[in-house]
């Protein structure tokens, strides 16, 4: 009886179990399946953001695009907002030579706007250089003479802010007045011609120099070969012919206001106050109070050719890094009023 009454226990025992590892399977199946569903919600979720980050960059992209079409092509001047009587004004700021704003490119189509306009009463240009290519430097000063003829009721005014230095004052020159703060730095009539020479250095590191040239001057002025006295002098008779051509500019724009002394012409520069009595200068004066006092046209309107967004980006990206490392070589070479 012992033994039949305990074999239903037995059977019960292992249902049970059989029932157990059944529950278990369905508990593993479940969490199976539910973090497959987090899987995939999650990896939509993320798919789904990264979607919207997509679309928000290429927004992004295309503004800055068309904000760079608009600058470009100038879509925000439109012809109705054309000034009335008014006072053209034009910055030369820094150095004068053709990498820069202050080069003929940029200053002579600025001119020609100024003083084809029927609005403007009269050009100012605001100078603030230390000076630079005696090239440059005379091409802006020739157009201005020759514009000065072409509208001879239209005055031009110099008006320096803290520099107006050699090849900065040979522009100058070419204007009706010049007009200066007592503080301001002007002069520097002369020209120079700078470098450096490695030959002792190179010496004493064991480094050749291994120049060949097709013509026995091809490598003068060379920073890496030795300087001959041949080429030294000849260097200084091209100096002392610019730096008269220089003289010569001052002359015929300043006539008997210039009061000449031995120093006027050998590089030295002088204070506002001191170029004013020394003929340099004509009077004191700033932007606004030539505008208001003497053109009669307080309104002022900037020609200035300012660089475009175009150029900018270029220059961003490398390219003009070739261009300055010529004129970074060339500028041992080229005489500079500086």
């Amino acid at each position: 009886m012992s033994d039949q009454n305990n074999t239903p226990d037995f059977q019960t025992s292992g249902a049970d179990q059989k029932v157990g590892a059944t529950e278990k399977d369905a508990d593993k199946a479940s969490w199976e399946r539910d973090t497959l569903e987090k899987l995939v919600f999650a990896t939509l979720k993320e798919q789904r953001a990264r979607r919207r980050w997509g679309i928000f960059f290429k927004c992004i992209t295309l503004a800055i695009i068309m904000f760079a079409i608009w600058h470009a092509f100038d879509l925000g001047d439109s012809d109705g907002d054309k000034p009335g009587r008014h006072t053209a004004v034009i910055e030369i700021d820094g150095v004068i030579d053709s990498g820069h704003n202050s080069a003929a490119k940029s200053v002579m189509p600025a001119l020609h706007k100024a003083f084809a306009d029927k609005a403007s009463v009269g050009v100012i240009l605001r100078i603030n250089s230390p000076g630079g290519s005696p090239v440059q430097a005379g091409m802006i000063n020739d157009e201005i003479e020759r514009l000065r003829k072409q509208y001879p009721k239209k005055p031009v005014y110099v008006v320096v802010n803290e520099m107006c230095a050699s090849g900065a004052y040979y522009i100058a020159v070419a204007a009706d007045k010049i007009y200066v703060n007592k503080a301001s730095i002007v002069g520097s009539i002369g020209v120079m011609i700078n470098g450096f020479g490695f030959t002792g250095t190179m010496e004493k590191l064991g480094v050749e120099r291994r120049l060949m040239t097709a013509g026995q001057n091809k490598g003068f002025m060379d920073p890496f070969s030795p300087q001959s006295e041949k080429h030294k002098a000849y260097a200084q008779t091209m100096l002392n012919e610019i730096h008269q051509q220089f003289i010569e500019v001052v002359r015929k724009g300043r006539g008997n206001r210039l009061k000449e002394t031995p120093d006027m012409f050998s590089g030295l520069f002088w204070s506002g106050s001191k170029a004013v009595e020394m003929g340099l200068a004509d009077d004191f004066g700033t932007v606004d109070s030539i505008a208001r006092d003497v053109l009669k046209a307080e309104e002022l309107v900037d020609y200035t050719e300012h660089e475009n967004l175009r150029d900018k980006v270029l220059k961003k990206f490398g390219a003009a890094v070739g261009d300055g490392a010529v004129q970074s070589v060339s500028g041992w070479l080229a005489p500079s009023f500086r």
